[in-house]
């Protein structure tokens, strides 16, 4: 399927029966779901779960592409909902998938397509794009503050305290509700951040202040850590 969203727009909530892969070869999508959040930036494709209810918002216009696929059918696919790192051939694959009918079996070269494009999806990495959501409601109003605040330069000790805890039970809350460290999950806030923002065009100095980091070599430091690229090098 091929929808193309203008900016601001979103979908609301809703699941679907299938497997989703979501991919946009223009624009980003900020999808949220009840166990956390993912930014999906170009070349880079969202596997979701059956039934993983999700809510996509629109970061700049957005031309949307859609492959729906019956786990049942094909069990080797990825078992959690990931981000994944789209090839050239995997781009292509999904903008000719889009074209073949769901009406009928596919046949001879439409069922070649297919089987390879899910070869694709099985081998393609899956990136560090997760932001997940603790189910404690202290912790879960602390993330959200810190989602929407993240240059704010708080300790930890100081945010234990916003809710009422000592910081050591902070760092264990967080590993548990998580699976990240406190620090981590900071990082991780920032770093979806900053793609966001880079993704629709800001200065990667502005960036790297609005998100708490002295300058932006220490901004790209932290960024490539986690991609192995700088940012201008990711978008590209």
């Amino acid at each position: 399927m091929e929808d193309r969203r203008s900016a601001g727009t979103s979908t609301g909530w809703h699941m679907h029966a299938t497997g989703q892969l979501l991919y946009a070869t223009e624009g980003v999508m900020l999808v949220h779901t009840d166990a956390g959040s993912w930014v999906v930036t170009p070349n880079r494709a969202l596997w979701m779960l059956p039934g993983l209810r999700h809510n996509v918002t629109m970061s700049g216009d957005v031309l949307i592409r859609t492959a729906y696929i019956d786990v049942a059918q094909i069990p080797t696919l990825p078992t959690e909902s990931c981000v994944l790192n789209v090839s050239p051939l995997l781009r292509e694959l999904l903008v000719e998938a889009v074209r073949i009918s769901p009406s009928t079996p596919p046949q001879g070269r439409d069922a070649r397509l297919l089987d390879l494009l899910l070869d694709e999806i099985r081998i393609s990495p899956v990136l560090p794009l997760h932001l997940p959501m603790p189910d404690d409601p202290r912790l879960r109003t602390l993330c959200r503050e810190l989602s929407a605040k993240p240059a704010a330069s708080s300790s930890a000790a100081q945010w234990a305290a916003s809710i009422g805890v000592g910081e050591r039970t902070l760092h264990r809350m967080f590993v548990k509700e998580t699976g990240m460290t406190f620090a981590t999950w900071r990082e991780q806030a920032r770093l979806l951040h900053a793609l966001q923002r880079i993704a629709n065009g800001d200065k990667i100095i502005d960036v790297a202040l609005d998100c708490g980091y002295a300058s932006p070599s220490a901004f790209a430091a932290m960024f490539k850590r986690h991609f192995g690229v700088t940012p201008t090098s990711f978008f590209k």
